[in-house]
């Protein structure tokens, strides 16, 4: 425990848990088990199906808890190597500090909360999708027309000013710390800290998050993919340029789906 409040090995251990996380979802993804990062009707049977009948509300809650490890296991992979330049400058900041460690962990877990509150909005909105689709007999033949949505959606809100506001404070770490932090109630302030990033970076980046839902949510190729978009948009010298070019490829991918749909 002592070597964590040493501000130098954060910066490795993040690395480690992302790479981590993504050896967990590629070994959950070749296993027998790789179903259950889906998101469909596997309820019903093997495992699943015997868990979700011996528990009360098993159904709804069984489904949900394998979400909930399998998000937090996917925002570890994708979006925490994206906020290493601003750890490695809190870092510098703290280093001095016997808490340094504590400040750095609450600030990674304030980073973190904003997402699993959008993975579970995103969950239920998916489920209500699934229970529209099931009642519905357009959709249950057209699975097509809510991946065309869902990628448009994501192409269009590269255009959107919220998108590059958002941008914006995630590209200037330095400039985001200076604004949050003052080092008083530092505990509190290193969680909020993480807190304001992680909305922001939300605020940037859900779009491209949703995607994993149009292109397999248990695709670890696919999590790389998007994570390292997102990587360079947030901290490449040139990232903003890329955000416009991406949103048209993204427009042209979902028209080109519904043309060749319909």
């Amino acid at each position: 425990m002592r070597a964590l409040q040493r501000g130098d090995v954060w910066l490795p251990a993040v690395g480690g848990v992302s790479a981590m996380a993504l050896l967990a979802l590629a070994i959950w993804e070749h296993s027998p088990y790789g179903r259950y990062l889906e998101h469909g009707d596997w309820t019903g049977v093997g495992l699943a199906g015997s868990v979700c009948s011996a528990l009360p509300a098993g159904p709804m809650l069984f489904p949900l808890a394998l979400y909930v490890v399998g998000w937090l296991l996917m925002t570890i992979a994708m979006m925490m190597p994206t906020i290493t330049p601003l750890i490695a400058i809190f870092v510098t900041m703290t280093r001095d500090r016997s808490d340094c460690g504590t400040l750095i962990s609450l600030l990674i877990f304030g980073y973190l909360l904003p997402w699993f509150a959008f993975g579970l909005a995103a969950h239920l909105v998916d489920m209500a999708l699934h229970a529209l689709a099931a009642g519905n007999a357009f959709l249950l033949v057209n699975g097509w027309v809510v991946g065309a949505v869902v990628i448009g959606l994501a192409g269009a809100f590269q255009f959107s000013e919220l998108k590059y506001r958002c941008l914006d404070k995630c590209r200037t770490p330095f400039s985001f710390l200076n604004q949050h932090w003052r080092g008083a109630a530092a505990r509190r302030q290193s969680f909020m800290l993480g807190v304001h990033h992680g909305v922001f970076c939300v605020g940037c980046c859900w779009a491209m998050m949703l995607l994993m839902f149009a292109v397999g949510a248990g695709s670890v190729g696919w999590m790389l993919a998007i994570g390292a978009v997102m990587a360079v948009e947030k901290n490449a010298s040139w990232g903003r340029k890329l955000s416009a070019p991406l949103g048209a490829s993204l427009l042209m991918t979902s028209i080109t789906i519904i043309a060749l749909n319909v």
